[in-house]
């Protein structure tokens, strides 16, 4: 059975429909937010899913039967629409790699769940280089199953909801800038570098990607906190999704996993290398090509590369896993960085998430060996990451995904408000260095935060 599709007359932006669903049960808005960026073609907008998860990794294995029971041979897509026609949107922690791999579950790990996911029948999708946009209704049932009956009814409720004059909640409590809390200080954060630096230099690994967190009491609209962030710092895989009493608001630049179902061809997308935007156009234009030049962020990134194109091997067939981009400059509101793309062809047999199991969490976000690296993090930070270096995005009734990496991202739960942000650390690694780059990262979401104090 086909789903029903509605060409919508008036093309809302995301975040104005947004404006319109977001009181419904776990409101969801996956965007592409950056408009010249390569990524941002497509958004998708979902709202009152007909089921949803929440586990943790030690339940992976009825997650994963429960999300490929959804795969239904018979599933139709539309051609010529948006890829995304229905099915899960969510994140997966950073914790659920516990599922995947040896390392023991950090200690202190966040409160919210590994995976939380909601299977949504119905989905309006933007295609941002046609200008157009669509409702989709699949008319599924918590097992995936369709119904015609059920598809109409949905489509009138969602059209109705669209034609409404929605509103930003502007109202209550906001940000407290003064109290801010970062789990390091300076000095600590410097040390765990160093200790990193000589793990790098016993051999232990070649590098190891290391975050702080910090936290704000924070009370205001999250619908509010997502449109200030995606205006001032605009990313192609920026993501608003609402479970229960957590809100997680991400600005994401950076492609996890892409799997498109018809082709089989996988894609991700690692970042390596930063460097900060400066105000001044030739100051700026010098830091690019700095950050172009530079031995040392080259490195690391290739080397993020090399562990990503064995992530791919395990589960794409044999000679098809390549690197068609390498270290390209890719410039951001607030930040310069290097970016290489990975690409491979499915096995036959294999899924979504098989495909997942073999390459959480990202290389970029962990280190390399990633096994050892995330032993480290483990042993070094002080606290679980939660949703921050997890993964943001949708799984399709058809079996495609598409994936980001959770940096940039605010976690909203029990009045405050969480952020995380690192880099990786080598053997030419200066401390003070890697210190301001985890503040470089942090400032277009503590700006965000700051302007709403």
């Amino acid at each position: 059975m086909a789903p029903v599709v509605a060409r919508l007359a008036t093309t809302r932006s995301p975040i104005e429909a947004l404006s319109r669903f977001a009181d419904l049960p776990g409101a969801c808005l996956l965007q592409s937010a950056a408009a010249k960026h390569p990524l941002s073609r497509y958004s998708y907008l979902a709202a009152d899913p007909v089921t949803t998860i929440s586990a943790n990794a030690s339940d992976w294995p009825a997650v994963r039967d429960q999300i490929r029971a959804t795969f239904a041979s018979h599933a139709e897509t539309v051609t010529d629409l948006p890829p995304f026609q229905g099915g899960w949107i969510g994140w997966f922690g950073y914790e659920l790699g516990t599922a995947f791999d040896t390392v023991a579950r950090h200690r202190y790990a966040p409160a919210i769940p590994d995976v939380a996911l909601g299977l949504y029948d119905w989905v309006i999708a933007w295609d941002h280089a046609r200008g157009d946009a669509w409702l989709i209704s699949s008319g599924i049932d918590a097992s995936g199953m369709r119904n015609t009956d059920r598809a109409f009814t949905r489509a009138e409720a969602v059209q109705a909801r669209w034609r409404t004059n929605g509103h930003l909640d502007d109202t209550g409590a906001r940000a407290t800038i003064d109290n801010i809390h970062a789990d390091f200080t300076p000095d600590a954060y410097e040390t765990a570098v160093g200790r990193v630096i000589e793990y790098v230099l016993a051999g232990d690994v070649f590098q190891a990607n290391l975050a702080q967190r910090f936290t704000i009491p924070f009370n205001g609209s999250p619908l509010e906190l997502y449109r200030n962030l995606t205006d001032r710092s605009p990313a192609p895989m920026a993501a608003f999704i609402q479970r229960g009493e957590v809100s997680v608001i991400s600005a994401s630049p950076e492609q996890f996993i892409q799997l498109d179902a018809a082709t089989r061809r996988v894609e991700t997308r690692p970042i390596k290398g930063t460097r900060p935007r400066d105000a001044d156009a030739t100051r700026d234009a010098a830091r690019a090509r700095e950050l172009e030049r530079s031995e040392k962020d080259r490195a690391e990134n290739v080397m993020i590369v090399d562990l990503l194109r064995n992530d791919l091997s395990r589960v794409c067939q044999p000679g098809t896993v390549r690197t068609p981009a390498l270290c390209v400059l890719e410039s951001h509101p607030t930040v310069h960085h290097l970016v290489s793309t990975v690409i491979g062809d499915l096995e036959p047999g294999r899924d979504a998430l098989d495909l997942l199991a073999a390459t959480f969490p990202g290389g970029s976000i962990t280190g390399a060996p990633k096994l050892r690296a995330m032993e480290i993090i483990q042993e070094l930070e002080p606290i679980g990451r939660g949703v921050y270096s997890g993964a943001i995005g949708w799984i399709g009734l058809d079996g495609a995904m598409n994936t980001s990496i959770a940096i940039r991202t605010v976690t909203l739960a029990s009045g405050i408000a969480s952020l995380h942000a690192g880099g990786g650390i080598t053997a030419r690694s200066s401390p003070p260095e890697e210190y301001q780059e985890t503040l470089d990262k942090a400032r277009a979401l503590l700006d965000t935060l700051s302007a709403m104090a």
